[in-house]
Formats: C-alpha cells, sequence, structure tokens
C-alpha cells in the first residue's frame, strides 16, 4: 500500500474510533437514562467494534512489517490473530446480553422509549457516516470491508432500536425492547461464526479451497513431469497461500530442472494465486506415493 494511501486509511481509521467511542458514551448514557436495555446492549456492541477497530489496525499496519529471521514467514498472521480475537469476544458479549434480555423479560422494566429512539436515531446517523468514510478502502482491502460490514451491522441495529422504541410508544409492550436485544445478540453471534471458522482453519493450517484435481492435471501436462505426491498446502493469512510439493521429473541437467520450476511456478501463480512454491526434485523416489502423503506421519 502507498504510503499516503497508508496514511489515509490511518486518519479514516482513527475518525472511526473516535466516532465510535463517542456513540458507545451516547448509548450507554440514553440506555441508562431510558432503561432500554438494547440500547445498552447496543453501546457493549460499539465498545466491542471500537477496541476492534483499534486491533485491526494495529494488526493491519503490523502484517506489513517484512520477514525477519524469527518470522520467516513475516507477520501477516497478525491480521487473522486480531480477527480471532474479535469474533470470540463478540460471541461472549453477544452470550452475556443474550443471559441479560432473558433476566429483562422475566423481569419487566419500564422505557422511555422517546429518550430511546432519539438516542438510536442519533446513532443511526453515526454509524452510517462511518461506514462512509470507510467504504472506499473496503473495496481494495479485506482488513477494512470486515470493519466496513461490521459498523454497517451496528447501524441496522440502531435501526431495529427506532422501530423497536416505536412499537413501545405506540403498544406500551415493554418486552420488545429485550427481544431486540435477542435479534442484535444472536445476529452478531451468527456474523461472527464465518470468521471464527476461516481463522481457525487458518491456524490449524488446514489446506486451502483449491481444486487440487486440476492442480495435479495442469502440473503433469508440464512436459518432463511424471509425478506430483506428498503435497503441503496452507495459508499464512486469507490470501496468501504456500504450496509444496514433491515432483518425479525426467533425469536431466540441474538447469533445466531449474527452467521446469519456472513453468511449474508460473501455472501455480497465475491459475491458482499460490505465492510461495517449493518443489522437491525427484526421479523414481516417492513414484508410488497419493498426491496427498497419507502413510503414517509426516512431520
Amino acid at each position: 500500500m502507498p504510503e499516503r494511501e497508508e496514511q489515509l486509511t490511518g486518519r479514516r481509521f482513527l475518525s472511526v474510533t473516535l466516532l465510535n467511542s463517542a456513540i458507545t458514551l451516547l448509548e450507554f448514557i440514553g440506555g441508562v437514562l431510558s432503561g432500554s436495555l438494547s440500547l445498552l446492549s447496543d453501546a457493549a456492541h460499539n465498545l466491542g467494534d471500537s477496541l476492534s477497530i483499534i486491533f485491526s489496525y494495529g494488526a493491519h499496519v503490523l502484517s506489513k512489517r517484512k520477514q525477519t529471521r524469527v518470522n520467516t514467514y513475516g507477520f501477516k498472521r497478525a491480521e487473522i490473530l486480531a480477527a480471532l480475537f474479535n469474533a470470540l469476544f463478540l460471541v461472549l458479549l453477544s452470550l452475556f446480553l443474550l443471559g441479560e434480555a432473558v433476566i429483562r423479560i422475566w423481569h419487566p422494566a419500564p422505557v422511555e422509549s422517546g429518550v430511546m429512539i432519539w438516542v438510536a436515531v442519533i446513532s443511526a446517523a453515526a454509524n452510517l457516516l462511518s461506514t462512509g468514510l470507510l467504504n472506499r478502502g473496503a473495496q481494495h482491502n479485506l482488513n477494512l470491508k470486515a470493519t466496513y460490514l461490521h459498523l454497517l451491522s451496528d447501524a441496522l441495529a440502531s435501526l431495529g432500536i427506532i422501530v423497536g422504541g416505536g412499537l413501545i410508544l405506540w403498544t406500551g409492550w415493554t418486552f420488545i425492547d429485550p427481544l431486540i436485544t435477542m435479534v442484535v445478540a444472536v445476529y452478531i453471534m451468527v456474523e461472527s461464526w464465518p470468521v471464527i471458522k476461516k481463522t481457525v482453519s487458518i491456524l490449524m493450517e488446514c489446506a486451502p479451497h483449491l481444486d487440487y484435481a486440476a492442480i495435479n492435471r495442469d502440473l503433469l501436462a508440464i512436459p518432463g513431469v511424471k509425478k506430483v505426491h506428498h503435497v503441503h498446502a496452507l495459508m499464512v493469512d486469507e490470501n496468501s497461500i504456500v504450496f509444496s510439493a514433491h515432483v518425479n521429473m525426467d533425469n536431466m541437467e540441474l538447469n533445466e530442472v531449474q527452467q521446469l520450476y519456472a513453468q511449474i511456478n508460473r501455472v501455480l501463480q497465475d491459475r491458482y494465486q499460490i505465492e510461495h512454491v517449493t518443489i522437491q526434485p525427484e526421479t523414481t523416489q516417492g513414484a508410488d506415493e497419493a498426491f496427498f502423503y497419507d502413510r503414517d506421519y509426516d512431520i
């Protein structure tokens, strides 16, 4: 990312963090004054978002550092760790809010729907402004896009509170307030699950979703390649794939092997967006092994 664009992104993150912090304080005060659990839950959600934005930006900056002798693959997984932490935090927060909502349903409390509605209106407007600040960067950066979608969900939650406040004002049914809290909490958990699943998959070094049968066919179509086996594939982050394989090839000079390497690299990078490729050349060794190694322990 160019330096000027990096600085602009930093300013956007700072602006969104300050705006989100102000929303959090406003909703907390409004929730206490109105007695609205949904406002208090949204304030807690926004507090989590403020922390999430800070962690996301810090991880984004750290991930741009070059590799070292200790971190030979660089620091790209800083963003993965931040995403996992944020998602787990939101799930725990949602479970707490669900418990509070159940208690409030069994023990109703009066709700000042007028205060609830006005605070939610201001919150929705501020959240929409935050999404606007990150909209441009979200089109080109997955980390920004995740934060953008998170803030957009906040805006939708605020709109839900406005609708709930209107229904309470119209019907007097205060149980609508904890019901909204429950809906928002469940929605947050549903949205967080794919993030947890993906980050755990990357940290466990699961093979990325690629067409391995097609990879095998494409590599075998290269003149000189006889068999591909003992394959390993993993993701350093959501965009960077590492691939290694043993390749049986014709007995040839080392400079010819190097040319074959170049062809294999080109196929894997151009067709499958694999960034880092390591090939172990062999003539007959392992010729009876499967594409993925399935004998005993490999490591």
